[in-house]
């Protein structure tokens, strides 16, 4: 564990001297270090930081969670799940068909189509702080985009499973997806009308049980939301989204930035550590394929979103790039296919893709005002008229 922290830490110095984000540097580091790379192996198997990386992703989404409150939401209304609706119909439509044009089966195109069509939430949190853009104005598209996405996600894994495990039916996959998206219903209405309730709750003057309570709740949540189905970062984004608006929000906030960023580099870490470059050659084509077609629908959406919200061409793409980041749920589905025992080029692919698209979203999105020169879209607007009412937590 020394090591591997060590190790992030110094190519991510290394690397910040010459510009580059620490995403791609801390992935990098678990490449590097992993047991897929000749030289010295500091985790033979990545399994040993499995709990630790997921504690990692959970406070990531925990982080954003506290950065979107619930009037955020209610002042995106349909512009935000209208503009969800078209990056997924964009996105999710064009990996069903890249996945069926590659022939590698209709059961693997199903995966390709949520592999190239969600986003990756912890990438794009880490990208928004690393950038210090949480209070740009087309951030707030951004994270509408991630809790439609989101939604979208659990719905999907709820009806995928089945398909790939061959058993049960529609039936119970419906049942799934109901149970998913009733879980998430309850929390989201507990953070509407509960949080008076959870203020009083989480109230004390003692940083330590303030950490130790903030910390256990986010976990927990995380926990029972796996259990019905939502992935358990959605749940920790929840808990989130309940304290960001309570009276002890604003220390909730610098509290969680340390163990943000330390469980977050091992979250990229233990990533990096599943990635066997070996096997990419085989699979070069195919992924440089779907990220040129990632990127060419990721404008998309970008151009419609900052159509929708009245941005300039900066915001539309900002939205773009930073939106075009893969992540966690790929991994997942790869695992799931290797589960399900589907073609055996699908985890090479969803590896290397997702490596160049972690290491590509960060670069592009410090670059975006270069994308911005060539995008139809009007002249640069400093705010969206209907989020002028939005308040940001510092």
């Amino acid at each position: 564990m020394g090591g591997a922290f060590l190790a992030a830490a110094v190519l991510a110095r290394v690397g910040g001297r010459i510009g580059l984000p620490t995403i791609p540097l801390f992935i990098l580091a678990g490449i590097l270090l992993g047991p897929h790379t000749p030289g010295v192996v500091l985790v033979e198997d990545p399994h040993e930081l499995e709990m630790l990386s997921a504690l990692g992703l959970v406070l990531l989404l925990f982080y954003l969670g506290l950065e979107f409150s619930l009037d955020d939401l209610k002042a995106g209304g349909r512009k935000m799940v209208l503009a969800g609706t078209v990056y997924l119909i964009l996105n999710v439509g064009a990996g069903l068909g890249f996945g069926l044009v590659l022939g590698w089966g209709f059961a693997e195109a199903l995966v390709l189509a949520g592999v190239l069509g969600i986003s990756s939430s912890a990438i794009v949190t880490k990208i928004l702080v690393d950038l210090k853009r949480l209070e740009s104005p087309e951030t707030k598209t951004i994270l509408g985009i991630i809790v439609v996405d989101d939604v979208f996600l659990a719905l999907y894994l709820a009806a995928l499973q089945p398909i790939l495990s061959k058993a049960d039916g529609m039936g119970a996959a419906l049942m799934d997806g109901a149970k998913a998206f009733g879980f998430l219903l309850l929390l989201a209405l507990v953070a509407r009308f509960g949080t008076k309730v959870i203020s009083w709750l989480m109230n004390t003057r003692d940083d330590e049980l303030l950490v130790i309570s903030f910390l256990g709740a986010a976990v927990f949540v995380a926990g029972v939301s796996d259990l019905f189905g939502v992935a358990d970062a959605i749940g920790a984004f929840m808990v989130g989204l309940m304290l960001g608006g309570t009276t002890s929000g604003d220390r909730i906030r610098a509290l969680v930035h340390p163990l943000r960023d330390a469980f977050g580099a091992i979250f990229f870490f233990a990533f990096g550590l599943s990635i066997n470059p070996g096997d990419l050659p085989s699979v070069m084509w195919p992924v440089l394929a779907a990220v040129v077609l990632t990127i060419a629908m990721n404008m998309l959406s970008g151009i419609f979103s900052a159509r929708v919200y009245g941005f300039g061409s900066l915001q539309a793409a900002n939205i773009s790039t930073t939106l075009t980041a893969r992540g966690e749920f790929a991994l997942i589905l790869a695992t799931m296919a290797a589960a399900a025992g589907l073609d055996e080029r699908l985890s090479p692919f969803i590896a290397g893709y997702v490596l160049v698209l972690a290491v590509l979203a960060p670069l592009a999105a410090g670059r975006s005002h270069w994308l911005a020169r060539i995008l139809p879209v009007g002249r640069d607007k400093d705010k969206d008229p209907d989020q002028e009412k939005i308040s940001v937590p510092a």
